[in-house]
């Protein structure tokens, strides 16, 4: 009996893996578009401005959508919208580029809800297999970026947007196979239950707009090369996964408190050496399973919103640095150590101190 119990409580990382591909995929035919919209230098700045607002922002209201309409399949409306969006850009049947990279970002958006959604609520309370298909996307965008850069064919690229579709349908089984929707989550319990809910949403969500700072406003005057770059977001993505993984198997506290505190001198002295840097970001990374975990546990019925949450994060972590460049070391060195403090401090502060994952 004890083992059928354990069993039961063990993540249905398959779900991880399927949406791992699709999220790769998705990001892939997004930036190989953006590379080609960044040849023209009118709207160099404003295109992923606009990029990233429109495909962070609205998965907010698409996930709370979702939650309440979880029989409709979310994840086959973004790949239709994803692959369309895609095809007439390159063969230019709409008016304007900001159309299709609209639609385009609408198709991404709904493919993250439905990789939220299905991740989350199969999970068994468990962080893995969610941060197994977020990670998924930052190899995507560095390969949509390499790819830009070659002769290959845009319908080679838009068929490999179509090879998602049986992945997602797939994947739909994980989250239908949970007879009642709506408690699929329960077993989420990451937060400290002493700190009131609206307080942990709002502390989360700027622990991740910090984390979203950290990913792109860090100097990394070392990123010179291809392989530099491939470095840079493979670490990225290695530590988006080992977040969640290391999370379900030491503890979701013990984890926040050594990547946070850990990543500290890494990113402060990383900016003229890769492998100091790389570490530092990886380490901090981690922090994004952390933190959607906690939203989870604070609104249980409605994960997909909890993770529009985490977007809308990351995109007002971003937005900045389009704005404001910290040029100087001790510029820069303020921001990380005050923002890297304050993070560990919120951390230890929302998430339980009990860590115990057998009861959820």
């Amino acid at each position: 009996m004890k083992r059928v119990i354990e069993t039961m409580k063990m993540p249905n990382i398959g779900a991880g893996y399927l949406y791992f591909y699709i999220h790769y995929v998705t990001e892939v035919l997004c930036f190989f578009v953006l590379a080609k919209v960044f040849g023209d230098s009118i709207i160099l700045w404003l295109t992923p401005f606009i990029y990233d607002m429109a495909a962070f922002v609205p998965q907010s209201i698409i996930g709370y959508w979702s939650d309440k309409h979880p029989k409709i399949n979310i994840g086959i409306i973004g790949t239709v919208l994803l692959v369309f969006g895609f095809t007439t850009y390159f063969l230019n049947l709409l008016p304007g580029t900001f159309t299709e990279l609209i639609i385009l970002c609408l198709g991404n958006a709904c493919i993250h809800v439905s990789g939220a959604e299905v991740t989350l609520k199969s999970s068994n309370g468990k962080l893995s297999p969610s941060a197994i298909f977020v990670s998924g996307g930052s190899f995507g965008v560095i390969t949509g970026k390499l790819l830009a850069k070659t002769r290959i064919s845009y319908w080679f690229i838009s068929l490999l947007g179509l090879s998602i579709i049986p992945f997602v349908l797939l994947a739909e089984y994980y989250k239908n196979d949970i007879k009642n929707q709506e408690d699929a989550c329960k077993s989420f319990n990451y937060h400290n239950p002493k700190v009131k809910p609206g307080i942990i949403i709002l502390l989360a969500v700027f622990v991740v707009i910090v984390r979203g700072y950290m990913g792109y406003g860090i100097p990394t005057s070392w990123n010179k090369t291809v392989l530099q770059a491939l470095l840079l977001y493979f670490a990225m993505g290695f530590g988006k996964a080992f977040g969640g993984i290391l999370s379900d198997a030491f503890g979701i506290r013990k984890v926040a408190i050594m990547s946070v505190l850990f990543s500290l001198p890494f990113l402060l002295f990383g900016d003229n050496v890769m492998i100091v840097s790389l570490i530092g970001i990886t380490l901090f990374s981690m922090t994004m399973s952390i933190t959607l975990g906690l939203l989870v546990s604070v609104l249980k019925k409605t994960p997909g919103l909890a993770f529009g949450l985490t977007t809308i994060g990351l995109f007002l972590g971003t937005a900045p640095i389009f704005f404001i460049k910290l040029i100087t070391f001790m510029a820069n060195a303020l921001v990380i150590v005050v923002s890297t403090i304050i993070c560990l401090l919120i951390l230890l502060y929302i998430i339980r101190k009990a860590d115990d994952r057998e009861s959820g």
